[in-house]
Protein backbone atom coordinates (compact mmCIF):
# COMPACT_ATOMS: atom_id res chain seq x y z
CA UNK A 1 0.00 0.00 0.00
CA UNK A 2 1.14 3.27 -1.03
CA UNK A 3 1.79 6.19 1.48
CA UNK A 4 -0.93 8.31 -0.18
CA UNK A 5 -3.13 5.58 0.06
CA UNK A 6 -2.20 5.03 4.20
CA UNK A 7 -2.86 8.22 4.53
CA UNK A 8 -6.56 8.10 3.06
CA UNK A 9 -7.45 5.47 4.69
CA UNK A 10 -6.39 7.35 8.52
CA UNK A 11 -8.16 10.45 6.91
CA UNK A 12 -11.10 9.72 9.15
CA UNK A 13 -9.52 8.79 12.21
CA UNK A 14 -7.14 11.78 12.37
CA UNK A 15 -10.44 13.65 12.26
CA UNK A 16 -12.05 11.86 14.76
CA UNK A 17 -9.00 12.45 17.08
CA UNK A 18 -9.02 16.11 16.01
CA UNK A 19 -5.60 15.87 14.32
CA UNK A 20 -6.48 16.96 11.04
CA UNK A 21 -8.66 19.77 10.53
CA UNK A 22 -9.69 22.26 7.46
CA UNK A 23 -9.52 25.38 9.64
CA UNK A 24 -7.98 28.10 8.56
CA UNK A 25 -5.64 30.19 10.38
CA UNK A 26 -8.03 32.98 10.86
CA UNK A 27 -11.25 31.02 11.74
CA UNK A 28 -8.71 28.72 14.46
CA UNK A 29 -9.69 29.41 17.77
CA UNK A 30 -6.57 30.01 20.54
CA UNK A 31 -9.25 28.57 23.19
CA UNK A 32 -12.25 26.76 23.10
CA UNK A 33 -14.51 25.72 26.26
CA UNK A 34 -16.96 22.68 25.72
CA UNK A 35 -19.39 20.39 27.53
CA UNK A 36 -20.40 22.96 29.78
CA UNK A 37 -23.31 25.44 30.61
CA UNK A 38 -22.51 28.78 29.30
CA UNK A 39 -24.97 31.57 30.28
CA UNK A 40 -24.50 33.93 28.04
CA UNK A 41 -26.66 36.26 29.71
CA UNK A 42 -27.38 38.19 26.35
CA UNK A 43 -31.27 39.89 25.86
CA UNK A 44 -32.35 36.50 25.94
CA UNK A 45 -30.36 35.00 28.59
CA UNK A 46 -29.77 32.10 26.22
CA UNK A 47 -28.06 28.95 27.83
CA UNK A 48 -25.14 27.08 25.41
CA UNK A 49 -22.46 24.44 25.34
CA UNK A 50 -19.55 25.71 24.22
CA UNK A 51 -17.75 28.74 23.03
CA UNK A 52 -14.47 29.46 21.46
CA UNK A 53 -12.60 32.27 21.55
CA UNK A 54 -9.80 34.09 19.33
CA UNK A 55 -7.02 36.73 20.26
CA UNK A 56 -9.36 37.60 23.01
CA UNK A 57 -12.35 37.82 21.38
CA UNK A 58 -15.12 35.53 21.34
CA UNK A 59 -14.81 33.97 18.25
CA UNK A 60 -17.78 31.41 18.41
CA UNK A 61 -21.05 30.42 20.97
CA UNK A 62 -22.89 27.49 20.35
CA UNK A 63 -22.76 23.80 20.56
CA UNK A 64 -20.03 21.29 20.78
CA UNK A 65 -20.48 20.61 17.12
CA UNK A 66 -20.48 24.15 15.87
CA UNK A 67 -17.93 25.35 18.31
CA UNK A 68 -15.52 22.41 17.64
CA UNK A 69 -15.54 23.74 13.83
CA UNK A 70 -13.18 26.02 15.06
CA UNK A 71 -10.04 23.89 16.62
CA UNK A 72 -6.79 23.70 14.94
CA UNK A 73 -3.84 22.10 15.91
CA UNK A 74 -2.53 25.00 18.30
CA UNK A 75 -6.29 25.25 20.04
CA UNK A 76 -6.64 24.84 23.84
CA UNK A 77 -9.30 23.09 24.70
CA UNK A 78 -10.79 22.84 27.97
CA UNK A 79 -13.96 20.23 28.95
CA UNK A 80 -15.76 21.98 31.20
CA UNK A 81 -17.40 18.87 32.42
CA UNK A 82 -21.16 20.43 32.69
CA UNK A 83 -19.48 23.43 35.03
CA UNK A 84 -21.45 26.94 34.13
CA UNK A 85 -19.45 29.84 32.28
CA UNK A 86 -20.73 33.13 33.18
CA UNK A 87 -18.96 36.82 31.87
CA UNK A 88 -16.39 37.78 33.92
CA UNK A 89 -17.97 39.45 37.12
CA UNK A 90 -18.09 43.28 37.59
CA UNK A 91 -17.86 45.22 40.81
CA UNK A 92 -19.63 47.98 40.46
CA UNK A 93 -17.91 49.92 43.42
CA UNK A 94 -14.21 49.24 44.98
CA UNK A 95 -11.29 51.60 46.94
CA UNK A 96 -8.72 48.86 45.51
CA UNK A 97 -5.53 51.12 46.59
CA UNK A 98 -6.50 52.22 49.75
CA UNK A 99 -7.98 48.74 50.85
CA UNK A 100 -5.11 47.19 49.44
CA UNK A 101 -2.54 48.40 52.21
CA UNK A 102 -4.68 48.55 55.51
CA UNK A 103 -2.47 45.62 56.74
CA UNK A 104 1.00 46.75 55.02
CA UNK A 105 2.18 47.90 58.53
CA UNK A 106 0.61 44.99 60.54
CA UNK A 107 -2.56 42.47 60.58
CA UNK A 108 -6.03 43.76 61.68
CA UNK A 109 -7.71 41.53 63.57
CA UNK A 110 -11.90 41.31 63.04
CA UNK A 111 -13.74 43.26 65.74
CA UNK A 112 -16.97 42.37 66.42
CA UNK A 113 -17.87 43.62 70.05
CA UNK A 114 -16.46 47.23 72.10
CA UNK A 115 -13.73 44.67 73.83
CA UNK A 116 -12.56 43.74 70.42
CA UNK A 117 -11.84 47.63 69.89
CA UNK A 118 -10.32 48.45 73.11
CA UNK A 119 -8.46 45.47 73.25
CA UNK A 120 -6.82 46.30 69.49
CA UNK A 121 -6.34 50.01 71.20
CA UNK A 122 -4.67 48.81 74.11
CA UNK A 123 -2.16 46.30 72.14
CA UNK A 124 -1.57 49.15 69.96
CA UNK A 125 -0.33 51.72 72.54
CA UNK A 126 1.74 49.01 74.17
CA UNK A 127 3.68 48.68 70.62
CA UNK A 128 3.77 52.40 69.76
CA UNK A 129 4.33 53.57 72.74
CA UNK A 130 3.45 57.04 74.82
CA UNK A 131 2.17 59.76 72.66
CA UNK A 132 1.52 57.87 69.60
CA UNK A 133 -1.53 58.04 67.88
CA UNK A 134 -3.58 54.91 67.82
CA UNK A 135 -6.09 54.79 64.67
CA UNK A 136 -9.05 52.71 64.09
CA UNK A 137 -10.69 52.79 60.69
CA UNK A 138 -13.84 51.16 59.38
CA UNK A 139 -15.39 49.49 62.49
CA UNK A 140 -18.39 49.87 61.97
CA UNK A 141 -21.00 50.24 64.87
CA UNK A 142 -23.64 48.71 63.53
CA UNK A 143 -21.66 45.20 63.08
CA UNK A 144 -20.59 45.55 66.40
CA UNK A 145 -22.64 43.37 68.97
CA UNK A 146 -23.11 46.29 71.48
CA UNK A 147 -24.56 48.78 68.33
CA UNK A 148 -22.91 52.15 69.91
CA UNK A 149 -19.62 53.76 69.45
CA UNK A 150 -17.01 52.94 72.04
CA UNK A 151 -16.91 56.20 74.55
CA UNK A 152 -14.53 58.89 75.06
CA UNK A 153 -14.14 57.32 78.46
CA UNK A 154 -13.78 53.93 77.37
CA UNK A 155 -11.07 54.79 74.90
CA UNK A 156 -9.32 56.89 77.89
CA UNK A 157 -8.91 53.78 80.05
CA UNK A 158 -7.44 51.63 77.16
CA UNK A 159 -4.70 54.20 75.87
CA UNK A 160 -4.85 56.79 78.87
CA UNK A 161 -0.75 58.12 77.58
CA UNK A 162 -2.30 57.93 73.41
CA UNK A 163 -4.63 60.15 71.21
CA UNK A 164 -7.17 57.39 69.75
CA UNK A 165 -9.46 57.62 66.71
CA UNK A 166 -11.61 55.42 66.25
CA UNK A 167 -12.64 56.69 62.55
CA UNK A 168 -16.31 55.20 60.06
CA UNK A 169 -15.95 57.41 57.39
CA UNK A 170 -16.38 61.33 58.25
CA UNK A 171 -17.64 60.28 61.43
CA UNK A 172 -15.39 59.47 64.54
CA UNK A 173 -15.29 58.89 68.25
CA UNK A 174 -11.87 60.38 70.13
CA UNK A 175 -10.60 59.88 73.72
CA UNK A 176 -9.36 62.77 75.63
CA UNK A 177 -5.83 63.14 74.35
CA UNK A 178 -7.04 63.23 70.99
CA UNK A 179 -9.85 66.01 71.27
CA UNK A 180 -6.63 68.32 73.06
CA UNK A 181 -4.55 67.85 70.49
CA UNK A 182 -6.89 68.50 67.70
CA UNK A 183 -8.40 72.09 69.37
CA UNK A 184 -11.88 70.15 69.91
CA UNK A 185 -13.57 71.69 73.13
CA UNK A 186 -17.20 72.91 74.32
CA UNK A 187 -16.52 76.27 72.40
CA UNK A 188 -14.98 74.21 69.09
CA UNK A 189 -17.50 75.45 66.24
CA UNK A 190 -16.70 73.67 62.81
CA UNK A 191 -16.59 75.66 59.32
CA UNK A 192 -18.88 74.07 56.93
CA UNK A 193 -21.29 70.98 57.60
CA UNK A 194 -20.92 68.39 60.59
CA UNK A 195 -21.42 68.44 64.08
CA UNK A 196 -19.70 68.03 67.62
CA UNK A 197 -21.79 65.82 70.09
CA UNK A 198 -21.82 67.33 73.40
CA UNK A 199 -23.24 66.17 76.85
CA UNK A 200 -26.89 68.18 77.10
CA UNK A 201 -25.50 68.65 81.04
CA UNK A 202 -22.07 69.83 80.89
CA UNK A 203 -21.59 70.70 77.04
CA UNK A 204 -18.71 69.05 76.95
CA UNK A 205 -17.58 66.70 73.90
CA UNK A 206 -18.70 63.14 74.39
CA UNK A 207 -15.88 62.64 71.51
CA UNK A 208 -18.35 62.10 68.97
CA UNK A 209 -18.08 63.78 65.49
CA UNK A 210 -20.33 63.90 62.64
CA UNK A 211 -18.74 64.46 59.40
CA UNK A 212 -15.37 66.36 61.13
CA UNK A 213 -12.95 64.33 61.18
CA UNK A 214 -11.26 66.93 58.81
CA UNK A 215 -10.61 68.69 61.55
CA UNK A 216 -8.43 65.55 63.43
CA UNK A 217 -5.12 66.18 63.12
CA UNK A 218 -3.95 62.68 63.25
CA UNK A 219 -0.17 61.71 62.13
CA UNK A 220 -0.08 58.21 60.66
CA UNK A 221 1.81 55.97 63.12
CA UNK A 222 2.74 53.40 60.55
CA UNK A 223 5.60 52.79 58.34
CA UNK A 224 5.38 54.02 54.65
CA UNK A 225 5.45 52.02 51.97
CA UNK A 226 7.41 52.47 49.04
CA UNK A 227 6.25 52.65 45.51
CA UNK A 228 6.89 48.78 44.87
CA UNK A 229 5.21 47.98 48.22
CA UNK A 230 2.01 49.78 46.65
CA UNK A 231 2.39 48.22 43.32
CA UNK A 232 2.73 44.92 45.28
CA UNK A 233 -0.09 44.75 47.39
CA UNK A 234 -2.46 46.19 45.06
CA UNK A 235 -1.53 43.60 42.11
CA UNK A 236 -2.30 40.89 45.11
CA UNK A 237 -5.51 41.91 45.80
CA UNK A 238 -6.39 42.11 41.71
CA UNK A 239 -5.26 39.01 41.71
CA UNK A 240 -7.70 38.00 44.44
CA UNK A 241 -10.28 39.81 42.56
CA UNK A 242 -9.41 37.12 39.63
CA UNK A 243 -10.05 34.50 42.08
CA UNK A 244 -13.82 35.06 43.15
CA UNK A 245 -14.85 35.44 38.98
CA UNK A 246 -14.39 39.24 38.75
CA UNK A 247 -12.64 40.83 36.05
CA UNK A 248 -13.79 44.00 36.36
CA UNK A 249 -14.05 46.85 39.10
CA UNK A 250 -14.61 51.06 39.06
CA UNK A 251 -12.86 52.88 41.47
CA UNK A 252 -15.65 55.06 42.96
CA UNK A 253 -13.35 57.73 44.41
CA UNK A 254 -10.05 57.55 42.90
CA UNK A 255 -7.66 60.20 43.82
CA UNK A 256 -4.75 61.61 41.37
CA UNK A 257 -2.25 59.53 43.02
CA UNK A 258 -4.46 56.15 42.62
CA UNK A 259 -4.82 57.26 38.92
CA UNK A 260 -1.23 57.44 38.18
CA UNK A 261 -0.62 53.77 39.68
CA UNK A 262 -3.07 52.26 37.39
CA UNK A 263 -1.60 54.33 34.73
CA UNK A 264 1.76 52.76 36.07
CA UNK A 265 0.29 48.97 35.96
CA UNK A 266 -1.14 49.37 32.54
CA UNK A 267 1.64 50.53 31.09
CA UNK A 268 3.76 47.69 32.46
CA UNK A 269 0.94 44.86 31.17
CA UNK A 270 0.07 44.08 35.26
CA UNK A 271 -3.35 44.96 35.02
CA UNK A 272 -5.23 41.66 35.64
CA UNK A 273 -8.74 43.54 35.90
CA UNK A 274 -10.21 46.21 33.84
CA UNK A 275 -10.34 49.19 36.03
CA UNK A 276 -13.40 51.93 35.11
CA UNK A 277 -12.21 55.37 37.19
CA UNK A 278 -14.77 57.55 38.86
CA UNK A 279 -12.19 60.44 39.84
CA UNK A 280 -12.58 62.02 43.51
CA UNK A 281 -13.61 65.97 43.12
CA UNK A 282 -13.50 67.30 46.79
CA UNK A 283 -16.92 69.60 47.87
CA UNK A 284 -15.64 72.30 49.97
CA UNK A 285 -13.80 75.48 48.93
CA UNK A 286 -14.55 78.12 45.96
CA UNK A 287 -17.12 76.73 43.83
CA UNK A 288 -15.16 77.93 40.90
CA UNK A 289 -12.00 76.08 41.65
CA UNK A 290 -14.33 72.45 42.03
CA UNK A 291 -15.80 72.96 38.98
CA UNK A 292 -12.52 73.66 37.05
CA UNK A 293 -11.19 70.65 38.88
CA UNK A 294 -14.48 68.62 37.13
CA UNK A 295 -13.91 69.83 33.50
CA UNK A 296 -9.76 69.12 34.29
CA UNK A 297 -11.08 65.71 34.40
CA UNK A 298 -12.60 65.11 30.96
CA UNK A 299 -9.26 66.64 29.67
CA UNK A 300 -7.30 63.85 31.22
CA UNK A 301 -5.95 61.28 28.72
CA UNK A 302 -7.48 58.12 30.43
CA UNK A 303 -11.04 59.79 29.54
CA UNK A 304 -10.23 58.73 25.74
CA UNK A 305 -8.48 55.11 26.93
CA UNK A 306 -9.25 52.01 26.46
CA UNK A 307 -11.33 49.27 27.75
CA UNK A 308 -8.54 48.04 30.34
CA UNK A 309 -8.31 51.27 32.12
CA UNK A 310 -9.84 54.42 31.39
CA UNK A 311 -11.96 57.20 33.45
CA UNK A 312 -15.82 57.27 33.22
CA UNK A 313 -16.50 60.10 35.42
CA UNK A 314 -16.32 62.11 38.99
CA UNK A 315 -17.37 61.31 42.29
CA UNK A 316 -18.52 63.57 45.60
CA UNK A 317 -19.54 62.65 48.71
CA UNK A 318 -23.29 64.35 49.26
CA UNK A 319 -24.01 63.02 53.12
CA UNK A 320 -22.74 60.34 55.56
CA UNK A 321 -23.41 57.34 56.31
CA UNK A 322 -26.20 54.86 57.52
CA UNK A 323 -23.23 52.86 59.56
CA UNK A 324 -22.76 55.96 61.56
CA UNK A 325 -25.66 58.01 61.52
CA UNK A 326 -24.75 60.63 59.53
CA UNK A 327 -27.26 59.87 56.13
CA UNK A 328 -29.24 62.43 55.14
CA UNK A 329 -32.83 61.36 55.62
CA UNK A 330 -36.25 62.69 54.91
CA UNK A 331 -37.45 61.98 58.46
CA UNK A 332 -35.83 62.32 61.60
CA UNK A 333 -33.36 59.72 62.51
CA UNK A 334 -35.06 59.41 66.05
CA UNK A 335 -33.60 59.22 69.36
CA UNK A 336 -31.18 56.99 69.49
CA UNK A 337 -29.11 55.28 72.07
CA UNK A 338 -27.18 53.11 68.87
CA UNK A 339 -25.83 56.02 67.12
CA UNK A 340 -25.76 58.60 70.09
CA UNK A 341 -28.39 60.80 69.33
CA UNK A 342 -30.09 63.19 71.35
CA UNK A 343 -31.84 65.92 68.78
CA UNK A 344 -35.52 64.62 68.00
CA UNK A 345 -35.06 66.60 64.55
CA UNK A 346 -32.03 65.21 63.65
CA UNK A 347 -32.10 64.48 59.83
CA UNK A 348 -28.45 63.95 59.17
CA UNK A 349 -25.49 65.91 57.15
CA UNK A 350 -26.12 67.13 53.72
CA UNK A 351 -22.53 68.08 52.32
CA UNK A 352 -23.19 69.97 49.20
CA UNK A 353 -26.28 72.61 49.22
CA UNK A 354 -28.37 72.57 45.83
CA UNK A 355 -26.70 75.70 44.95
CA UNK A 356 -23.38 74.50 44.48
CA UNK A 357 -24.41 70.58 43.61
CA UNK A 358 -26.27 72.01 40.68
CA UNK A 359 -23.60 73.47 39.15
CA UNK A 360 -21.08 70.43 39.99
CA UNK A 361 -23.53 68.16 38.52
CA UNK A 362 -23.85 70.41 35.33
CA UNK A 363 -20.28 70.88 34.60
CA UNK A 364 -19.61 67.18 34.52
CA UNK A 365 -22.85 66.76 32.01
CA UNK A 366 -21.32 69.49 29.82
CA UNK A 367 -17.63 68.14 30.05
CA UNK A 368 -19.50 64.55 28.79
CA UNK A 369 -18.66 62.55 32.51
CA UNK A 370 -21.01 60.57 34.51
CA UNK A 371 -21.43 62.54 38.03
CA UNK A 372 -21.84 60.33 40.48
CA UNK A 373 -22.20 60.89 44.60
CA UNK A 374 -22.22 59.15 47.66
CA UNK A 375 -25.88 59.05 48.70
CA UNK A 376 -26.86 56.71 51.66
CA UNK A 377 -30.20 58.25 52.76
CA UNK A 378 -33.30 59.16 50.78
CA UNK A 379 -32.96 62.51 51.44
CA UNK A 380 -29.71 62.79 49.82
CA UNK A 381 -30.69 60.14 47.36
CA UNK A 382 -33.65 62.78 46.27
CA UNK A 383 -31.50 65.55 46.39
CA UNK A 384 -29.13 63.93 43.70
CA UNK A 385 -32.33 63.12 41.61
CA UNK A 386 -33.47 66.76 41.62
CA UNK A 387 -30.13 67.91 41.04
CA UNK A 388 -30.12 65.93 38.02
CA UNK A 389 -33.79 66.56 37.08
CA UNK A 390 -32.80 70.43 36.86
CA UNK A 391 -29.66 70.08 35.12
CA UNK A 392 -32.06 67.90 32.53
CA UNK A 393 -34.30 70.85 31.70
CA UNK A 394 -31.67 72.79 29.63
CA UNK A 395 -28.80 70.05 29.45
CA UNK A 396 -29.98 66.11 28.20
CA UNK A 397 -27.93 64.00 30.75
CA UNK A 398 -29.05 60.42 30.28
CA UNK A 399 -26.06 59.73 27.73
CA UNK A 400 -23.94 60.45 30.40
CA UNK A 401 -25.60 57.69 32.63
CA UNK A 402 -25.71 59.91 35.91
CA UNK A 403 -24.90 57.74 38.63
CA UNK A 404 -26.46 57.67 42.21
CA UNK A 405 -24.04 55.62 44.57
CA UNK A 406 -25.00 53.58 47.58
CA UNK A 407 -28.87 54.83 46.69
CA UNK A 408 -29.45 52.63 49.68
CA UNK A 409 -33.09 54.47 50.97
CA UNK A 410 -35.06 55.23 48.30
CA UNK A 411 -38.56 55.37 48.18
CA UNK A 412 -41.08 54.69 44.86
CA UNK A 413 -41.10 58.60 43.75
CA UNK A 414 -37.11 58.45 43.42
CA UNK A 415 -37.26 54.72 41.43
CA UNK A 416 -39.79 56.27 39.04
CA UNK A 417 -37.75 59.69 38.70
CA UNK A 418 -34.35 57.91 38.34
CA UNK A 419 -36.42 55.84 35.36
CA UNK A 420 -37.31 59.03 33.56
CA UNK A 421 -33.84 60.70 33.59
CA UNK A 422 -31.84 57.50 33.11
CA UNK A 423 -29.97 57.15 35.74
CA UNK A 424 -28.35 54.39 37.04
CA UNK A 425 -27.36 53.39 40.66
CA UNK A 426 -24.61 51.13 42.02
CA UNK A 427 -25.91 49.18 45.41
CA UNK A 428 -23.74 47.14 47.86
CA UNK A 429 -25.86 43.84 49.05
CA UNK A 430 -23.14 43.23 51.40
CA UNK A 431 -24.75 46.20 53.44
CA UNK A 432 -27.98 44.22 53.56
CA UNK A 433 -26.63 41.84 54.82
CA UNK A 434 -23.93 43.24 57.51
CA UNK A 435 -26.31 45.91 58.69
CA UNK A 436 -29.85 45.35 58.48
CA UNK A 437 -29.92 43.71 62.52
CA UNK A 438 -28.95 47.82 64.05
CA UNK A 439 -30.71 49.35 60.92
CA UNK A 440 -33.93 47.34 61.55
CA UNK A 441 -33.90 48.18 65.36
CA UNK A 442 -33.71 52.24 64.50
CA UNK A 443 -36.04 52.32 62.26
CA UNK A 444 -38.89 49.64 61.93
CA UNK A 445 -39.51 47.37 59.25
CA UNK A 446 -41.50 50.43 57.70
CA UNK A 447 -39.35 52.59 56.82
CA UNK A 448 -36.83 49.63 55.77
CA UNK A 449 -39.20 49.33 52.94
CA UNK A 450 -37.27 51.04 49.77
CA UNK A 451 -34.24 49.87 51.41
CA UNK A 452 -32.01 48.47 48.63
CA UNK A 453 -35.14 48.21 46.63
CA UNK A 454 -33.72 45.78 43.53
CA UNK A 455 -36.89 44.27 42.20
CA UNK A 456 -38.47 47.56 41.99
CA UNK A 457 -35.51 49.26 40.37
CA UNK A 458 -35.23 46.51 37.68
CA UNK A 459 -39.19 46.79 37.50
CA UNK A 460 -38.89 50.16 36.79
CA UNK A 461 -36.15 49.97 34.10
CA UNK A 462 -33.46 51.78 36.20
CA UNK A 463 -29.98 49.65 35.29
CA UNK A 464 -28.74 49.12 38.87
CA UNK A 465 -25.35 47.46 39.29
CA UNK A 466 -24.23 45.46 42.34
CA UNK A 467 -21.07 46.48 43.93
CA UNK A 468 -19.59 45.68 47.41
CA UNK A 469 -17.51 49.27 48.54
CA UNK A 470 -14.50 47.16 49.56
CA UNK A 471 -12.44 49.74 51.67
CA UNK A 472 -9.93 47.37 53.61
CA UNK A 473 -7.98 44.01 53.83
CA UNK A 474 -7.36 41.87 50.99
CA UNK A 475 -9.82 38.50 51.42
CA UNK A 476 -13.36 38.42 49.37
CA UNK A 477 -15.34 37.50 53.01
CA UNK A 478 -12.98 38.93 55.45
CA UNK A 479 -12.63 42.39 53.94
CA UNK A 480 -14.80 45.16 54.49
CA UNK A 481 -17.00 45.23 52.98
CA UNK A 482 -16.84 41.78 51.35
CA UNK A 483 -16.29 41.64 47.44
CA UNK A 484 -17.40 38.08 47.07
CA UNK A 485 -19.81 38.45 43.99
CA UNK A 486 -21.41 35.08 45.08
CA UNK A 487 -22.42 36.58 48.84
CA UNK A 488 -23.57 39.69 46.78
CA UNK A 489 -25.78 37.31 44.75
CA UNK A 490 -27.34 35.25 47.67
CA UNK A 491 -28.03 38.59 49.49
CA UNK A 492 -29.70 39.97 46.58
CA UNK A 493 -32.40 36.78 45.91
CA UNK A 494 -33.00 35.93 49.40
CA UNK A 495 -32.61 39.51 51.31
CA UNK A 496 -31.72 37.78 54.58
CA UNK A 497 -28.98 39.35 56.94
CA UNK A 498 -26.31 38.25 59.46
CA UNK A 499 -28.18 38.01 62.81
CA UNK A 500 -31.32 39.26 61.59
CA UNK A 501 -34.66 36.45 61.37
CA UNK A 502 -36.73 36.23 58.51
CA UNK A 503 -35.71 38.51 54.89
CA UNK A 504 -35.96 41.62 54.73
CA UNK A 505 -38.89 42.56 52.63
CA UNK A 506 -38.63 39.87 50.67
CA UNK A 507 -40.76 41.52 47.77
CA UNK A 508 -38.06 43.32 47.10
CA UNK A 509 -35.70 40.31 45.93
CA UNK A 510 -34.23 39.64 42.80
CA UNK A 511 -34.59 36.37 40.54
CA UNK A 512 -30.75 34.09 39.80
CA UNK A 513 -31.29 35.25 36.63
CA UNK A 514 -31.62 39.02 37.33
CA UNK A 515 -28.83 38.65 40.18
CA UNK A 516 -26.22 37.28 37.53
CA UNK A 517 -27.57 40.16 35.11
CA UNK A 518 -26.64 42.57 38.24
CA UNK A 519 -23.47 41.45 38.12
CA UNK A 520 -22.29 41.18 34.71
CA UNK A 521 -24.14 43.38 32.16
CA UNK A 522 -25.71 46.32 34.12
CA UNK A 523 -22.41 46.90 35.88
CA UNK A 524 -21.27 46.76 31.74
CA UNK A 525 -23.45 49.38 31.04
CA UNK A 526 -22.55 51.40 34.40
CA UNK A 527 -18.57 50.63 32.79
CA UNK A 528 -20.12 52.45 29.35
CA UNK A 529 -18.64 48.95 28.19
CA UNK A 530 -22.12 47.05 27.10
CA UNK A 531 -20.58 46.64 24.08
CA UNK A 532 -17.34 44.82 24.64
CA UNK A 533 -17.85 43.26 27.85
CA UNK A 534 -21.23 41.85 30.41
CA UNK A 535 -21.98 38.92 28.26
CA UNK A 536 -20.89 35.64 26.17
CA UNK A 537 -21.99 37.10 22.85
CA UNK A 538 -19.75 36.79 19.44
CA UNK A 539 -17.33 39.64 19.02
CA UNK A 540 -16.81 40.60 22.70
CA UNK A 541 -13.81 40.36 24.60
CA UNK A 542 -13.44 36.78 26.55
CA UNK A 543 -13.90 37.72 29.89
CA UNK A 544 -15.18 34.51 31.49
CA UNK A 545 -15.57 32.66 34.61
CA UNK A 546 -15.92 28.97 35.11
CA UNK A 547 -18.21 28.03 38.55
CA UNK A 548 -18.37 25.05 40.73
CA UNK A 549 -21.99 25.11 40.67
CA UNK A 550 -25.09 25.75 38.81
CA UNK A 551 -26.43 28.89 40.42
CA UNK A 552 -29.83 28.69 38.32
CA UNK A 553 -30.70 25.32 39.82
CA UNK A 554 -28.41 24.67 43.05
CA UNK A 555 -29.59 24.31 46.48
CA UNK A 556 -30.32 28.90 46.83
CA UNK A 557 -27.92 28.91 50.22
CA UNK A 558 -24.95 26.91 48.16
CA UNK A 559 -25.23 30.29 46.03
CA UNK A 560 -23.00 32.16 48.25
CA UNK A 561 -20.54 28.87 48.25
CA UNK A 562 -20.11 29.10 44.67
CA UNK A 563 -16.46 29.44 43.84
CA UNK A 564 -14.69 29.67 40.81
CA UNK A 565 -12.51 27.37 39.23
CA UNK A 566 -11.15 29.82 36.45
CA UNK A 567 -11.52 33.12 35.45
CA UNK A 568 -10.16 34.67 32.04
CA UNK A 569 -9.73 38.02 30.92
CA UNK A 570 -8.80 38.41 26.93
CA UNK A 571 -9.62 34.96 26.80
CA UNK A 572 -5.98 34.09 28.91
CA UNK A 573 -6.74 32.93 32.58
CA UNK A 574 -5.50 35.33 35.26
CA UNK A 575 -7.16 32.24 37.79
CA UNK A 576 -7.10 28.82 38.05
CA UNK A 577 -7.96 26.97 41.23
CA UNK A 578 -5.72 23.70 41.98
CA UNK A 579 -7.00 22.58 45.16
Amino acid sequence: MTTPRILLWLAPLFITLGLCRSVSAVDEADLILHRGKVVTVDRDFSVRQALAVKEGRLLLVGTDEEVFKTRGPRTTVVDLAGKMVLPGLIDSHTHPTGASLIEFDHPIPDMETIRDVLNYVRSRADALGPGRWVVVRQVFITRLQEQRYPTRDELDLAAPRNPVLFSTGPDASLNSMALKLSGIDRDFRPQGPGKVEKNPQTGEPTGILRNLTRYVKVSSPERAPTEQDQDGRLLRLFRDYNSVGITSVIDRSASDDAIDQYTRLHEAGSLSVRLGISRYVDNLGPLDKILTEIRRTAEHPLRRGGPRLRIIGIKAFLDGGMLTGSAYMREPWGISRIYAIDDPSYRGVLFIPRERLVPMVRAAVESGLQFTAHSVGDGAVHALLDAYEEVNRTTPITSTRPCVTHSNFMSRESIAQAARLGAVVDIQPAWLYLDTRTLAAQFGDDRLRYFQPLRSLFAAGVIAGGGSDHMQKIGSLRSINPYNPFLGMWVAITRRAKGYQGQLHPEEALTREQAIRFYTINNAHLLFLEDRIGSIEVGKQADLVIVDRDLLTCPEDEIRQARAVATYLDGKPVFERHD
